[in-house]
């Protein structure tokens, strides 16, 4: 393992350790109870005119081996829900874009990009 992998390896536990909040992920009638941190990715479209729309998504990161479902470890789908403080965030991206990413180079911590859809009373 290089000396840049070991780095984000340590960097990644030292996020999931100090910088997360618990949220619930959602799939179908399926939920999980996760660690995540909350960030944010500010995306630019141009419409059919030329102008140019920020539209900003709220993150999750979250580890990559924590979303499992049906004994599978799995990735993020268009449309699973995260609930965090009482919100409810779509996993979702403007059109062209990625739902999710990598967010390390070891492929271990998930970036999801998400859009607020409600509140957990609704």
């Amino acid at each position: 393992m290089s000396v840049m992998s070991k780095g984000a390896d340590w960097l990644g536990r030292q996020r999931h350790t100090h910088m997360t909040v618990e949220v619930e992920y959602q799939r179908d009638e399926n939920a999980l109870t996760l660690q995540a941190t909350i960030g944010r990715t500010i995306f630019e479209t141009t419409d059919n005119y030329g102008r140019i729309t920020k539209i900003e998504s709220r993150d999750f990161l979250i580890r990559a081996c924590d979303l499992v479902f049906d004994t599978q470890i799995t990735t993020p789908t268009a449309g699973d829900k995260i609930i965090e403080g009482g919100f409810v965030y779509e996993v979702m991206s403007p059109a062209g874009q990625p739902d999710w990413r990598y967010s390390d180079i070891n492929r271990q911590t998930l970036r999801i990009h998400t859009r607020q859809t409600g509140n957990e009373n609704d």
